[in-house]
């Protein structure tokens, strides 16, 4: 129900573009989380945007945007500035009500996209 795309390799200093579609129901209401796995790493918070605003871990405020268009029921990641620390697998996830920075607090989740940031 939820795709991501937009994910690349790209150098240092870069920018992408990051979508997540949704389909089979709307999420318009629905809290919307970014969040990125490295190899051998756990599923790690980037950003999440509800009805209250939005948020972002600190190693990406100031250089990624999260947004939304409710009409085309796709949230984006827009990446400024990329950094080789980066590079991960991004996913998108969603919940009817939860909006915090756990991933287990999700319950939809796309299959996410490899972003690769070459220094």
């Amino acid at each position: 129900q939820l795709v991501e795309s937009g994910g690349g390799l790209v150098q240092a200093g870069g920018s992408l573009l990051l979508s997540c579609a949704a389909s089979g129901r709307s999420f318009s209401g629905y809290p919307m989380g970014w969040f990125r796995q490295a190899p051998g790493k756990e599923r790690e918070f980037v950003s999440v945007i509800s009805r209250g605003g939005t948020y972002y871990t600190d190693s990406v405020k100031g250089r990624f945007t999260i947004s939304r268009d409710n009409a085309k029921n796709t949230v984006y990641l827009q990446m400024n500035s990329l950094k080789p620390e980066d590079t991960a697998v991004y996913y998108c996830g969603a919940d009817r009500y939860y909006s915090g920075t756990s991933a287990s607090g999700y319950e939809y989740w796309g299959q996410g996209t490899q972003v690769t940031v070459s220094s």
